[in-house]
């Protein structure tokens, strides 16, 4: 069984991607991983050239810029990378630049690929999600965070990205056939010193918004209140080994009052049908088999 990853990425020292923590999480599983790197204003291709040179595959890239529905861009980025792995290998585990896997489920994710490698209704394979927010210290726990989504997928060139790479589609615009796994990946998107956040949150907008549209979002994200969230939870797990000295390294202080609570109806009743029958109510992205 062969086992590539891929991933793309640009400017991930400017705004505080974990890209290194992520390949890293991710390389115990993989004998390649190619990675799309964008035209960058830092050094971020040299910090992927100096993970790991045998094992790293890099595509250069320009990003077009115009795309701008829908982050459309992240999408495109997403597939240079998978089609560049060869087609002798058999799965592809895709990871974003703010997410990584624990090291604890390494055994799980290499026991469901060998099981389900050969299964042709089987396209991918579905993780859970951990979502944290303000600092590694908080979890979000309401039902704006997605529970999962496909991380693994069959070296299947009729595979795409999905819009703006959340997830994944074959063929025309179907989706694809999933075995859900008892792992998760970390997302640690919402955990940044609170400057570099912002700034990240301006130029993310620039992938979603038209010229017209974009003063106006700026605008709202310079007056960002990240205590302004529904509801958190403090995180009693422990955090992934390559992903440590970040922590280590945190310089700012969020704190939350968990007594505040802005969960909607809505939410709080998709909650209670989910600890009482399991099922989760709201839109997949996938099909479970």
């Amino acid at each position: 069984m062969k086992i590539s990853g891929f991933t793309f990425i640009r400017n991930a020292v400017k705004y505080g991607y974990p890209i290194v923590e992520a390949i890293k999480s991710i390389l115990p599983v993989c004998d390649e991983i190619y990675v799309a790197v964008g035209k960058s204003d830092d050094n971020t291709l040299e910090l992927i050239n100096g993970i790991d040179p045998l094992k790293i595959k890099i595509i250069e890239t320009i990003w077009d810029d115009s795309l701008r529905e829908g982050g459309r861009v992240l999408a495109i980025e997403t597939d240079k990378a998978f089609q560049s792995i060869p087609l002798d290998f058999d799965w592809a585990f895709y990871i974003q630049g703010d997410e990584v896997m624990h090291e604890k489920y390494i055994t799980e994710v290499k026991q469901a690929m060998n099981k389900w490698k050969d299964d042709p209704k089987v396209d991918g394979l579905l993780f859970k999600y951990t979502h944290f927010y303000g600092s590694y210290d908080y979890v979000g726990n309401s039902e704006r965070w997605y529970p999962n989504e496909i991380r693994v997928i069959k070296n299947n060139k009729k595979i795409y990205s999905y819009r703006d790479a959340q997830g994944f589609r074959k063929n025309e615009n179907e989706k694809l056939n999933v075995k859900p796994i008892d792992a998760y990946i970390y997302h640690y998107g919402w955990v940044k010193e609170p400057k570099v956040h912002i700034e990240k949150l301006k130029n993310f907008e620039k992938l979603y918004n038209t010229d017209s549209k974009l003063q106006k979002k700026v605008q709202s994200i310079d007056e960002f209140d990240f205590s302004n969230v529904d509801s958190l939870e403090l995180f009693k797990g422990s955090h992934p080994k390559v992903i440590q000295d970040l922590i280590e390294r945190k310089n700012w202080v969020f704190n939350h009052d968990l007594s505040k609570n802005r969960v909607t109806l809505k939410s709080r009743f998709k909650r209670i049908v989910k600890k009482l029958s399991g099922i989760e109510i709201g839109y997949k992205n996938y099909k479970i088999v």
